[in-house]
């Protein structure tokens, strides 16, 4: 199989060097010589001493020899070995189904690639990390991992390097020239972080004595000379030692039989530790519960009280980021915090001696839980993408919270936050997660209540976007039963949309119709718009597979209508892809790849694969509509490699298999055998952004000048992306969530774009993209004028909405 599409931009994925890499030139190389000979290498060490940071810099520098991908798998946060694989999953981006375990899932997609992946902090969880590495090596003969554990994983094969600290002056040796110490790996990395806090820091012949003392009483581990050069901020030099000799004096009365390195990283923590205030000292401890990082409302809501006045909590974060406890990070959705993870170790100690750790643990999750009922309360405003991006960075803390809250009595209440997050759990590519959790919080809530009649209902739909329908079924007939028991009209309205989309999976289209229709009227009844827009989809959706033109039109011209009221922008992606598979179907091309192409922008901002791979099936079957059969076979490459992540190809649009295959065929038979299977390598091998620029190439999109002439765009494709959003009236700060940059990014690329089209305001760029989308859809509009309808305009062209289509879903 080729290569996927998807995953070649993963080798971004590894972090940024926000800091200059010092020294370990021989250990890089080292590192790079085992990797050559060995396809599992674990680098062995002390915490603190580099291990990581020398794997993410090997691993950088050899990505180009691993053309399907590099990732970086962090473990530390990760308490259950359980979740091992998954996680895996979430770190490729595949999508987990019903059918495999996370484990097949992992070793089935690397199967063939020549990748490589980094597993880093495998210490606490040694016996289930060697097992997923022995079985991924076993099934990817191409596969190559680096592991960084404080122990050997001890499987067959492995190459150990042990990770040494940096190198200090030798107090045996002559006494070196204050140039030649200053070119000490220790001492590099001693100066170059103590002029991070102090510009202009140098060895000089004054402090040369007490830089070299320092750096030999850390040993030279790169922590602890970190943590250790922040104190030049407060302190001189020479104090600074003063302090370090003092710490380690006390230091080695204690225990003998705890290594010299440990003692040291320890001691510059304990310092670290004494050299906060009090109540600094009780938010370190406090924010230890976290993982995968905070932000500061977090931070206020969990951490205050008892010691910490909630006002006081901004300043208290501040003192810890100064302090080097806390490392900010900058998102587009604003400022997080993270501790290292052997500084949140000891931060874990330290709550567990103050008697409090229960009850950060309670507020935890009621945060947590909170938080996702608050998410669901935006899922159909302007604010959607802006909670759902949140969602994502805050997932290790949700799961942390749910779990918590199963194994601490508080079941319902964990059950109903799985509930909230059911579009976390569908736009974050942990749809197979969810499904656990659901399974988990339903075994615990069995009593006949609304709360389980909800979320039967959400874990009936999961199932169905899984396409593991024999499940759905049952789920989907208990929670009709109760709220028909307890009269939950709500309830009902879903239970008939979710039967209606099993139903159009089954092929079973004019029952399915009928279960929309009523979901659509209990809806209103309601007043649930986010229910009448999916039913309204939907059924835009069925009524254009039965070749009801008007129908199907009339429907997802309302979604989108009730979406753009709104400022809803998921659920208008998918009525746009259910309009443009109806304009392809009547043979309107142009219009249809408008509509495609705007919906595959917004899926592809949100990552979200399912939304992807349908808007590039809709192009490609364009594509092949109007005899372009190269570009249908390229992007049908494109589209192995999507619906490799996602797992099950078009889950939850199982009806529209028949118009993939049929495209597919006719692709096959113009092309010929040799050139079908070239074109679709050509795609398959294009990385995601390349393969995105490809299905979004704009030369269909050129407005015309007076004389009938086109005049190109003077704008990029990321511009042109930014100028739609203007004309959707977006902020800046919301268009950079949209996109996950910078806001300052987006600023830059709107002064650029006010600058190319000579424009002085954001409304004249609105109107500008308008008039663009307009020309675009004109030229379209004349529809079925190149002669090459979709499949089947007519009813009569398509499968019967029985047996048929049954059949076309089973050869799935």
């Amino acid at each position: 199989m080729a290569s996927s599409t998807s995953k070649r931009r993963r080798v971004r994925r590894l972090p940024a060097e926000v800091t200059s890499f010092v020294g370990r030139r021989q250990e890089v190389a080292d590192v790079k010589s085992l990797l050559s000979r060995s396809r599992l290498v674990t680098l062995t060490g002390v915490g603190g001493v580099g291990k990581t940071r020398l794997a993410t810099r090997v691993a950088a520098e050899v990505q180009r020899a691993f053309p399907d991908g590099v990732w970086l798998a962090e473990l530390a946060a990760l308490a259950d070995p359980d979740l091992l694989a998954h996680t895996l999953t979430e770190v490729l981006g595949i999508e987990e189904t019903s059918t495999r375990s996370p484990a097949e899932s992992v070793s089935e997609y690397l199967g063939d690639k020549k990748a490589l992946i980094l597993l880093d902090n495998c210490e606490h969880l040694l016996h289930d990390c060697a097992l997923l590495a022995e079985e991924l090596l076993a099934s990817s003969p191409e596969l190559r991992i680096i592991a960084t554990s404080r122990q050997p994983l001890r499987i067959g094969g492995e190459q150990t390097l042990a990770v040494l600290p940096l190198p200090v002056p030798d107090s045996a040796t002559a006494r070196l020239s204050t140039d030649a110490l200053a070119k000490v790996d220790a001492v590099r990395l001693f100066v170059e972080r103590a002029e991070a806090v102090l510009p202009g820091f140098s060895v000089t012949d004054d402090n040369r004595d007490a830089v070299e003392r320092i750096c030999r009483r850390l040993d030279g581990i790169p922590l602890a000379i970190e943590l250790a050069a922040v104190r030049l901020r407060a302190l001189s030099v020479q104090q600074l030692l003063d302090w370090l000799e003092d710490r380690f004096r006390l230091l080695t009365a204690g225990s003998r039989t705890v290594s010299p390195r440990h003692q040291t990283l320890r001691a510059l923590i304990d310092w670290s530790y004494e050299l906060c205030t009090e109540p600094e000292r009780l938010l370190w401890a406090r924010t230890s519960v976290f993982r995968g990082g905070l932000d500061l409302e977090a931070a206020e809501a969990v951490c205050s009280g008892d010691g910490i006045v909630r006002e006081d909590v901004i300043d208290l974060v501040i003192g810890l980021v100064e302090k080097s406890v806390l490392v900010r990070e900058e998102h587009p959705s604003g400022v997080r915090y993270r501790l290292l993870e052997t500084i949140r170790q000891y931060g874990r100690d330290r709550l567990g001696e103050s008697g409090d750790e229960e009850a950060l643990w309670r507020r935890h999750r009621v945060y947590y839980r909170e938080l996702a009922s608050k998410a669901r309360d935006q899922i159909f405003t302007r604010s959607q993408v802006e909670w759902l991006v949140r969602l994502r960075l805050e997932h290790c803390n949700l799961r942390v919270a749910l779990r918590s809250s199963f194994d601490h009595g508080e079941a319902a209440e964990g059950l109903r936050a799985v509930t909230d997050l059911l579009y976390h759990w569908k736009t974050s590519h942990h749809v197979n997660e969810g499904r656990r959790l659901f399974g988990q919080g339903l075994s615990l809530v069995t009593r006949p209540c609304e709360l389980r009649a909800r979320a039967l209902c959400g874990a009936g739909w999961l199932a169905i976007l899984e396409g593991d329908i024999p499940p759905a079924l049952v789920m989907l007939e208990e929670s009709q039963t109760l709220g028909e028991r307890l009269r939950l009209h709500s309830v009902l309205a879903y239970v008939a949309l979710y039967l209606g989309m099993a139903g159009m999976y089954q092929g079973d289209i004019e029952p399915a119709i009928k279960l929309f229709e009523e979901a659509l009227a209990s809806f209103r009844a309601a007043g649930d718009e986010v229910g009448d827009v999916m039913a309204l989809t939907r059924l835009s959706l069925a009524y254009s597979y039965e070749g009801d033109s008007e129908r199907a039109v009339a429907a997802g011209e309302e979604a989108l209508r009730a979406c753009e009221a709104r400022g809803e922008r998921w659920h208008r992606a998918y009525a746009m892809m259910a309009l443009a598979i109806e304009r392809w179907r009547q043979g309107n091309a142009e219009p249809a790849a408008c509509l495609a192409k705007e919906s595959l922008r917004f899926d592809s901002s949100l990552h979200d694969w399912q939304g992807m791979g349908i808007n590039l099936e809709v192009l490609a079957w364009i594509a092949a509509g109007v005899g372009d059969f190269e570009r249908a076979a390229r992007l049908f490459g494109v589209l192995r490699g999507v619906w490799q992540t996602v797992g099950t190809p078009m889950a939850g649009f199982g009806h529209l298999i028949y118009y993939r295959d049929e495209c597919g065929r006719r692709v096959h038979e113009a092309l010929g055998d040799p050139a079908y299977k070239a074109a679709m390598q050509r795609g398959a091998r294009l990385s995601l952004d390349e393969a995105l620029a490809y299905a979004l190439e704009d030369s269909g999109l050129l407005a015309p000048c007076a004389d009938g002439a086109v005049r190109p765009s003077p704008l990029t494709r990321r511009e042109t992306e930014i100028a739609r959003l203007v004309a959707l009236g977006l902020s800046n700060k919301e268009i950079a969530t949209t996109l996950v940059i910078a806001q300052r990014t987006a600023e830059g690329h709107i002064e650029h774009i006010l600058s190319k089209l000579g424009f002085h305001s954001r409304a004249q760029v609105a109107v500008w993209a308008a008039e663009q989308s307009r020309v675009g859809g004109e030229e379209g509009d004349d529809g079925g004028q190149d002669g090459s309808p979709g499949p089947g305009a007519a009813k009569a062209d398509r499968p019967a909405s029985g047996r048929r289509q049954r059949n076309a879903g089973a050869d799935r």
